[in-house]
């Protein structure tokens, strides 16, 4: 590089830093700018060999994520110097252990995180391994200013992103798609969610977004002069109040238009609202609502409002702090136009998110708020007993959803996501609370758990002690929190029943003259082919391995050493000596969607998924469903861009299956019959009774129960305890 070039180049980016200072949202103190020079400095310095793909000096990187950051986040001092540094110990000598001692706990905390993340993408060749996402959250714990960072830092790559190759641009707009555009959105940044959605739709599918994109350029001057139109018949009126306010039009972005086409199946032109004036209008806090509404009067005076289409984000804001009444109305040539009315400080909140909403608290109630929202989100990240994979696509759920409001029997108001269950109410209340969930009750009315909220409904839970999650209520629950506590739950109620399980296998080996010892666990895992000791102490626990089978065990194992050499002589260099068509037959069959359909499907063989393993089914194009690994290398950039194609599936173990069954009853109706057989069947933990019905003709009993149970065998002994009680006559299976 010539030093006239070199000359330019400095004087360049000592006009970006001016330009930092200049643009910051904040007001910046002495020792602000102190602090932002110093981290300026040393960026330029450690950075002084490097260039970007593109061929410019890399030190413009770290200025241009410092500006987003200052600018359209509006983040503070702290975070500016941290965005500035964001790469030194990544990419060069300086440590964590430098930048603290130079600039303080604080900025320290936030670039070891940002390290931590850069870590945990770069070394996959993949877009981004579930497991590193959950990770990458778990940040949050230490401050939320990593994660902000980060989302700027991805949202400057995007925009600098035409030098690099083709497959690396789609694999970093996949992951953006996937992770990043939904956390801008969750912590309230809607303008750089808006433009990180439009960014990876440029790179993702260049030909649709190019195509929107000249369409929105070619009806750019036609849009100006309808809204021009639109907002002087309005202003005439507005000015009457002595307000002070600003309309400003806004086409929607190319991603929503993108989604709302392929949502309802509609061509360009037939999008009806494809921008949205905005009333931006000056007042003090008290006087903010009534304002509000004066100007929604005013509206509504004079175009006809859609009464489906109004949304109130100033009574109860959502849950990122958005406030701002929408109203859609019927404008001028029988078009609708989205009106958006919102107060300045609104206005701010809506553009910068969590910085904004902080400017406007006293900071005590401001730390207050955030900590509840970094706790429900904590929620949001489980335990560790769920896969990645399905952590991921449970947390993005929540992350996006839209949200409604529904009430608690006392008038609370609880912000939901869309499409949540009366159950998920129930965990969103409290964890316990969910656990113990009997029944619930909308508007007065009971209603099963699975049943779907809406808006304005009062929801109130019934809870008893002995209630507790089954397998159904992952059906019934659609919220990330209520499944995590759901799948906790569950496991360990089978801990609970394996714990048992040890202690009866215990006994009933001794009783076979059997020592029950490391040994004798490995051979019987074999014998009843399961995977894990686990597995063999909740089936005895649970009745599926009985005494019959134990006794089976006992047999064969005096046979057991003979054969293991017998097939060691035989078959040296490999160990599969097992039947796989039994395996089959007795162990797994892969079903699909909610309703556990068997459909044709074929192995995908780039993770080559066996029996056990968590997976899903892709529909591809020509060759029907594929069934991949849930860790397979292209999950995510299949999940990511395809999600429309993805089919649940799941292996089902044969002996752990439940099967369905009715039992017909007949006997003499005696006292207390019914309640004598209610009382065995309830007993029996392994039995989930599903409906019954008895009825008394002239002394003569009969009864139907319908019932679910694991297997047959304990059917069979359910059966044999009802022909014990006094007065039954005939127990018939249907």
């Amino acid at each position: 590089m010539t030093e006239e070039a070199l000359e330019i180049e400095n004087k360049e980016i000592a006009k970006q830093y001016k330009r930092l200072l200049k643009i910051s949202y904040r007001t910046l103190t002495k020792e602000d700018k102190k602090l932002i020079r110093s981290a300026f400095d040393l960026a330029v310095d450690a950075h002084k060999d490097q260039r970007r793909k593109s061929g410019e000096a890399y030190i413009f990187h770290p200025i241009a994520v410092a500006k987003i950051v200052a600018s359209e986040i509006g983040l503070d001092s702290t975070s500016i110097a941290a965005a500035l540094l964001h790469d030194v110990v990544e990419d060069t000598d300086y440590t964590i252990a430098d930048i603290e001692q130079m600039f303080g706990e604080a900025v320290a905390r936030i670039v070891d995180g940002l390290t931590k993340i850069s870590h945990l993408s770069e070394d996959k060749d993949v877009s981004m391994q579930a497991e590193n996402f959950r990770k990458m959250l778990l940040t949050l714990n230490e401050d939320i200013r990593v994660i902000i960072i980060k989302i700027a830092d991805r949202l400057h790559n995007m925009q600098t992103m035409d030098s690099m190759p083709p497959h690396k641009q789609v694999k970093i707009a996949s992951e953006t798609l996937y992770i990043y555009a939904p956390l801008a959105h969750r912590i309230g940044m809607y303008n750089i969610k808006t433009e990180l959605e439009d960014l990876s739709l440029k790179y993702t599918e260049p030909e649709v977004y190019n195509d929107i994109f000249s369409k929105i350029k070619d009806s750019k001057e036609q849009q100006d002069a309808y809204i021009e139109s639109f907002t002087s018949i309005l202003k005439n009126s507005l000015d009457k109040e002595e307000l002070e306010y600003e309309i400003k039009g806004r086409p929607k972005s190319i991603y929503s238009i993108r989604r709302k086409m392929m949502v309802q199946n509609v061509t360009f032109d037939e999008v009806y609202d494809k921008f949205a004036v905005r009333i931006i209008y000056n007042a003090i806090p008290e006087n903010e609502k009534f304002l509000a509404w004066k100007i929604y009067s005013i509206v509504t005076d004079h175009f006809r409002p859609n009464p489906t289409r109004l949304r109130d984000w100033i009574s109860s804001p959502k849950s990122t702090g958005y406030e701002a009444l929408h109203i859609t109305v019927m404008g001028p040539k029988g078009r609708w136009v989205e009106v958006q009315i919102r107060s300045e400080r609104m206005n701010e909140i809506a553009e910068k998110g969590f910085a904004a909403h902080y400017k406007y608290k006293n900071k005590e109630k401001g730390d207050v708020e955030l900590d509840d929202w970094l706790n429900k989100l904590q929620d949001a990240l489980g335990s560790d007993e769920i896969s990645a994979v399905d952590f991921v696509e449970e947390f993005k759920l929540n992350l996006y959803a839209k949200e409604i409001f529904v009430f608690s029997p006392m008038g609370d108001l609880y912000s939901l996501p869309k499409g949540s269950t009366a159950l998920d109410f129930a965990f969103s209340i409290h964890t316990e609370v969910g656990l113990h969930t009997r029944g619930t009750k909308v508007n007065g009315k009971l209603v099963p758990l699975s049943h779907h909220l809406k808006s304005g409904d009062q929801v109130e839970i019934i809870t008893s002690d002995k209630a507790k999650p089954n397998a159904n209520w992952l059906d019934y629950a659609t919220s990330g929190r209520a499944l995590t506590k759901i799948k906790s739950s569950l496991k360990e109620e089978e801990k609970l029943i394996a714990a048992e399980g040890k202690v009866v296998l215990a006994r009933k080996l001794k009783s076979l003259k059997i020592t029950l010892d490391e040994n004798t666990i490995n051979q019987l895992v074999n014998f009843f082919k399961i995977k894990t000791s686990l597995d063999l102490f909740y089936r005895v626990g649970a009745g599926i391995i009985d005494n019959k089978k134990l006794k089976e065990f006992a047999a064969s194992r005096n046979n057991a050493f003979v054969s293991f050499f017998k097939n060691r002589l035989r078959k040296t260099s490999n160990p599969e000596d097992i039947d796989k068509e039994e395996i089959t037959a007795k162990y797994d069959q892969l079903v699909f969607g909610k309703e556990e359909d068997k459909l044709d499907y074929k192995l995908a063989i780039c993770c080559n998924p066996i029996p056990g393993d968590k997976v899903f089914g892709f529909i591809t194009v020509s060759e029907g469903i594929k069934v991949h690994k849930k860790s397979c290398p292209n999950a995510l950039q299949l999940q990511s861009n395809f999600s429309y194609r993805i089919i649940k599936a799941k292996w089902i173990d044969s002996t752990q299956s439940e099967f369905k069954s009715e039992l017909v009853i007949s006997g003499i109706d005696t006292m207390g019959l019914v309640n004598e057989v209610t009382k065995i069947i309830s007993s029996n933990h392994n039995i989930n009774m599903i409906s019954v019905h008895f009825e008394s003709d002239d002394g003569v009993f009969n009864g139907q129960v319908k019932v679910v149970v694991k297997n047959i065998s304990i059917l069979d002994n359910l059966v044999k305890n009802i022909k014990k009680i006094n007065g039954i006559d005939k127990v018939t299976r249907v």
